[in-house]
C-alpha cells in the first residue's frame, strides 16, 4: 500500500516549486538581453552550485565522494543540466519561454519511454501508452504543421527554420531530462542536497571553457540590475532553491505525486511571461497543452482510476 501522500506541506512546495521552475523561463528571456545562452547557462549552473555547496555544509553533509560517484555526477550533470539548460535557453532565443515550458512539459511522456527501455520494473501499460500517444499528439499540435514544413527544404519559408529549430531543441531537452530521470536512480542512497551539489558542480567545470572562451561574457560588464537580478533568481531561486524543494516533495510523498507539478509550470511561465514581458501564445498552444496534460493524467492514473472505480 502507498503511504506517500501529499499533505498541506507538500501541497504548498508543490505550488512553490511550479512558480520557481517556470520562473526560469521568464529569467532566462530577462537575461538574454545582455547575455548570451552560454553566458546565461554558465552563470545559472555556478550560482547554483555555490548555494548549494553552502547548504550541503550548513546541513553538516560534504562533497569528499569516491571517484566513481564523482563520474556519475558528471553524468547527471550532462543529462539534468548541460543539454537541457543549453537547449532550452537557445530556444528561448527563437520562442517564448510560456511555449518553451509547455514543450518541456512533455519530459514525463519521454521519461516512460526511456524507462520501458532501459529499466525492468517502469515498464508500459496500456494507460501509459494511451498518455503518451496523447502527448506527443499535443506536441504535434503546439508545433504546428507550417513549424515541420519549414524544416523541409522547399516546403517552407526558410526564415521559419530556427523557430521550428528551437521547439526541437526544447524537446530535445525534455528527451535529456527523460535520461537523466532513470539514470539518477542509481543516487538512492546519495543525500539529495549532495547529488544536486554534485551535478551542477560538474555542469560549471563544463560550462566554464565553453561560455568564457566562446561568448566571453565579461565583456558585456557592467551588467544592469535587471540582468543580475534576473541571474540571481535563475540560479539561487529556479535551481538551487528548486533542487531542494524538488528533493524534499519526492521525499515525503514520492514521484507520482511530485509529476503534478509539470501541469502548472507551463501557467506560471506563460502568467509571467504575458504580463510581464507582454508574451502571447496561440490557441494552439493551448489545445496542444491540453493534449499534453491528458496524457500526463493518463499517466500518473489516479483521476481514471477514481471514476473508473466502482460505487458501493
Amino acid at each position: 500500500m502507498n503511504t506517500l501522500r501529499m499533505g498541506p506541506v507538500e501541497w504548498a512546495l508543490l505550488a512553490a516549486l511550479s512558480v520557481v521552475w517556470g520562473g526560469s523561463y521568464f529569467f532566462v528571456e530577462v537575461a538574454l538581453g545582455e547575455l548570451g545562452p552560454l553566458g546565461v547557462v554558465f552563470g545559472r549552473v555556478a550560482l547554483a552550485a555555490l548555494v548549494l555547496y553552502v547548504a550541503v555544509r550548513v546541513s553538516g553533509e560534504t562533497m569528499a565522494r569516491p571517484p566513481q560517484i564523482w563520474l556519475g555526477f558528471l553524468g547527471m550533470g550532462v543529462l539534468n543540466n548541460f543539454i537541457p539548460f543549453n537547449l532550452i535557453v537557445w530556444g528561448q532565443t527563437e520562442i517564448a519561454g510560456a511555449l518553451a515550458a509547455i514543450l518541456n512539459a512533455t519530459t514525463p511522456l519521454f521519461t516512460v519511454l526511456v524507462a520501458h527501455l532501459l529499466t525492468r520494473d517502469e515498464k508500459l501499460n496500456r494507460a501509459k501508452a494511451l498518455g503518451v500517444v496523447a502527448g506527443l499528439a499535443g506536441v504535434v499540435v503546439v508545433v504546428g504543421p507550417d513549424a515541420l514544413a519549414g524544416l523541409a527544404p522547399g516546403l517552407g519559408d526558410s526564415e521559419d527554420i530556427w523557430p521550428a529549430l528551437a521547439q526541437l531543441a526544447c524537446l530535445g531537452a525534455a528527451i535529456s531530462y527523460a535520461f537523466a530521470g532513470v539514470f539518477g536512480r542509481r543516487f538512492r542512497d546519495t543525500p539529495p542536497l549532495v547529488t544536486a551539489c554534485g551535478q551542477v558542480t560538474c555542469s560549471g567545470a563544463l560550462m566554464a571553457p565553453v561560455a568564457l572562451l566562446v561568448e566571453k561574457p565579461y565583456l558585456a560588464w557592467p551588467f544592469s540590475g535587471e540582468t543580475i537580478l534576473a541571474m540571481i533568481g535563475l540560479g539561487a531561486l529556479s535551481t538551487a532553491l528548486a533542487y531542494w524543494m524538488f528533493f524534499r516533495i519526492l521525499r515525503a510523498a514520492g514521484a507520482t505525486n511530485l509529476l503534478l507539478v509539470t501541469f502548472l509550470i507551463p501557467i506560471s511561465a506563460f502568467l509571467l511571461g504575458h504580463f510581464i514581458l507582454g508574451e502571447t501564445l496561440a490557441p494552439r498552444h493551448f489545445a496542444g497543452m491540453g493534449l499534453i496534460g491528458l496524457g500526463l493524467s493518463a499517466i500518473d492514473g489516479r483521476i481514471w482510476a477514481r471514476f473508473a472505480r466502482p460505487k458501493a
